[in-house]
């Protein structure tokens, strides 16, 4: 009678077969919620955080928001005055129809409620800004 050799596995063998197959379900699971959990404002962020923004030819758009809430353009008659929500979409969305490309800051007060910051910044994605820039001041030293 011929003895069969039964190879014994050392413990240190792992199947990792189940492992890999737990992952992909996970890595499903992650890329269909992924984009439903994501919602936001686009905002095309600076490659570098503490370059300068480049002169340009023509005056860009800035909304500012004061630490009360209030939203205010500095184009038009009265910049030094607060406007309404639906002004401001008018006016940015005038603006961008006759002068395409113009640059779109926003300068939020530090007091500011975050929330007001991005209620300016869909307002102004709602007029047609392609991208909105964020406007910060250089740190003291």
């Amino acid at each position: 009678m011929a003895q069969q050799r039964v190879r014994k596995r050392p413990m240190s063998e792992i199947n990792v077969v189940p492992y890999i197959d737990v992952m992909l379900v996970l890595l499903v699971i992650f890329m269909i919620t992924a984009p439903l959990l994501s919602q936001g404002v686009k905002v095309d962020l600076p490659q570098a955080a503490s370059e300068p923004i480049p002169p340009e030819e023509r005056e860009p758009l800035v909304v500012s928001v004061d630490k009360s809430g209030n939203l205010f353009l500095n184009v038009g008659e009265n910049s030094e005055e607060p406007i309404s929500h639906d002004t401001l979409v008018q006016r940015v969305a005038a603006v961008l129809r006759r002068q395409p490309g113009t640059a779109v800051y926003v300068r939020g007060d530090t007091a500011v409620d975050y929330g007001t910051v991005v209620t300016a910044m869909s307002l102004l994605q709602q007029a047609g800004a392609p991208s909105v820039g964020l406007l910060t001041e250089p740190p003291e030293r």
